[in-house]
């Protein structure tokens, strides 16, 4: 199945991704950084990353729920694309709770608890990304009005085949 939202052909929600997950990933590599070499400035730079993909993925997560609102019930895409976006909300709320506890704190110094929710949010968001791929790639979702919403997944190795559109 394409896209309900889209821009000049193509799905919006896939294009829109792409800048949450680096600003996200970009923000924990800052504070990776901040912690190995304990120069200010990382600190600063992971908050204001991590506040531009908090963003970012808000706006990309209007544009899944879209999507999402019209995969047929029933199917494996609906309930892949279920987790997807539940695990999304979450990866958005480990990040918010983080970049509110830094933005408490003098220069964005984050503490301890800030930092083990921005690497437990990039985590999952490695995760979630997968159930992403596995919808689009898999699955075809957004790429083809002949998408197989309920192919086996991609670690079965058995072939996706188109069985519902």
């Amino acid at each position: 199945m394409e896209s309900r939202a889209k821009a000049m052909g193509h799905g919006i929600h896939p294009v829109l991704i792409v800048f949450p997950l680096g600003l996200l990933v970009t923000a924990v590599i800052f504070d990776i950084l901040y912690l190995i070499t304990d120069r200010t400035g990382f600190q600063i730079s992971a908050a204001y990353t991590m506040a531009a993909g908090i963003l970012g993925g808000l706006l990309a997560a209007v544009f899944g729920l879209i999507d999402w609102l019209a995969v047929p019930a029933g199917t494996r895409a609906k309930r892949i694309g279920a987790v997807h976006g539940a695990g999304n909300v979450v990866v958005v709320l480990l990040f918010a709770l983080s970049w509110l506890l830094r933005r408490a704190a003098d220069n964005w110094d984050p503490s301890a608890f800030a930092l083990i929710l921005g690497f437990v949010g990039v985590v999952l968001v490695g995760v979630t990304g997968w159930l992403g791929g596995e919808l689009v790639e898999r699955l075809g979702l957004s790429v083809s009005a002949d998408a197989g919403v309920d192919a086996p997944s991609s670690l079965s190795r058995r072939p996706a085949g188109r069985t519902r559109a």
